[in-house]
């Protein structure tokens, strides 16, 4: 069965040869490679985190077993996701973009709608890529993503842990700030280490700056 499809059209006129749609979130994380891909995972992949403690000690004649050796597992699972659009050519004779079909029982689908169609669909799958990677919660066509993921970890350092607030142009540093002070001095300094912000909370930050004029 072919994907409903509905036409508003008066099919009148001249066609100017534009078609517009809705604003998309854009898939910022992975087009910014903000996180790392890990691909040609078929089943399951074993990410392994070591940990140590105490490792220097003080010198003594004899040799003496240091430190604690952790180390744990993370599984890394694929979910399997699709896009089924099936359009039937009927839909679309009697529209604007239907002289584009040919003229004849063989004829295709107009080609201006049917490459918008591929990129429109593209920028709707990077979108809902963009919300899972962060809000997602193995719903139906997401997978789980850092704050479903997070706010089931155990092993999450408390002091680490901040309390949530309505974030706004008037405490925006300040809670960027309490962010900073939560950062362990290990990673402090760190030339990979960056702060992640919603959207929102960043058009407050400049907001704080002076607005648009910050850079």
């Amino acid at each position: 069965m072919a994907t409903t499809t509905n036409i508003s059209t008066s099919y009148v006129g001249e066609h100017k040869g534009k078609i517009i749609s809705a604003a998309l979130l854009a898939g910022n994380t992975l087009g910014s490679q903000a996180i790392t891909f890990r691909p040609n995972v078929k089943f399951q992949e074993v990410v392994r985190r070591l940990e140590t403690d105490g490792i220097v000690k003080d010198s003594t004649c004899d040799f003496t077993d240091t430190s604690t050796i952790s180390s744990v597992e993370r599984f890394l699972t694929p979910k399997e996701l699709q896009v089924n659009l099936e359009l039937c050519k009927k839909d679309w004779v009697d529209d604007w973009a239907g002289v584009q079909m040919g003229y004849s029982a063989f004829d295709n689908m107009p080609k201006s709608i049917q490459d918008y169609i591929i990129q429109y669909v593209a920028a709707k799958v990077a979108q809902t890529t963009e919300t899972s990677i962060w809000q997602g919660a193995d719903g139906a066509g997401d997978f789980d993503g850092f704050e479903t993921l997070l706010s089931v970890d155990a092993d999450l350092p408390a002091s680490q842990e901040l309390a949530g607030t309505t974030v706004t142009a008037a405490n925006v540093i300040d809670e960027l700030g309490d962010v900073v002070d939560a950062i362990p001095s290990s990673l402090y300094g760190n030339p990979d280490l960056c702060i992640y912000v919603s959207q929102n909370v960043f058009r407050a930050y400049k907001r704080a700056l002076g607005g648009f004029g910050a850079s």
